[in-house]
């Protein structure tokens, strides 16, 4: 079994209380990952703990919506990603980087600028019997891929310019968000609608339970 402990301890320094489990997720049942537990409390968090939440935000410590989205979308086609070489940018807990690698993906390099969510990454990876390479950038990530993938990076306005960067990047882009209706880059078009949620579901809207897939090619 794999071990979390050095995972725990990394979620510890935002959220004393917390816990890291294997979890099977719900919509990729095919994926395990080490999240937050389940019963984490969803009330009020102490000032000095919200002060590390803004600060260090454990984001690789839950599965959002889009990426499991995007994840079974890729089980599901796994044509559009076998032997390809992959790029997941801002890959968080790992589940789109893992599922490429399930799906059959030649090489797959996870991209994200928090050690901890690399961390994460490889560790989820091997959990998963996958192996994924890590990177800190899209400068260490280097270019040449035939698919670059992104779930979840365009909750900030300033990052809708990696739309327009995936170009350099990759010959293929699939971009999938729950907060997004559409992309201002007239190069996307939305392929699929999927229903998913972050798990585990600690008290997100559900206005946030539909996640949209776009394609750049």
């Amino acid at each position: 079994m794999q071990d979390f402990s050095r995972l725990e301890a990394q979620l510890r320094q935002t959220l004393p209380t917390g816990r890291i489990e294997p979890q099977t997720l719900p919509v990729c049942p095919e994926i395990t990952l080490g999240l937050i537990n389940a019963d984490f409390p969803e009330g009020p968090l102490p000032p000095e703990v919200m002060h590390e939440v803004i600060a260090r935000p454990a984001y690789w410590a839950f599965c959002w919506g889009s990426g499991l989205a995007l994840a079974r979308y890729l089980l599901d086609y796994p044509d559009r990603i076998r032997d390809r070489a992959v790029l997941d940018l801002g890959s968080g807990s790992g589940v789109v980087a893992i599922a490429a690698a399930l799906a059959g993906a030649r090489r797959v390099v996870a991209c994200d600028n928090d050690p901890h969510a690399l961390h994460a990454v490889e560790v989820n990876a091997a959990a998963n019997g996958v192996n994924v390479e890590p990177c800190k950038d899209l400068i260490e990530a280097g270019s040449g891929y035939d698919l670059l993938l992104m779930a979840d990076v365009l909750y900030d306005a300033s990052n809708l310019g990696l739309l327009a960067d995936a170009a350099g990047v990759a010959k293929d882009v699939l971009v999938a968000d729950s907060r997004i209706s559409s992309l201002p880059n007239p190069h996307y078009r939305q392929i699929a609608t999927m229903s998913a949620l972050t798990f585990p579901n600690l008290g997100e809207f559900d206005e946030f339970g539909t996640v949209r897939l776009f394609q750049r090619r």
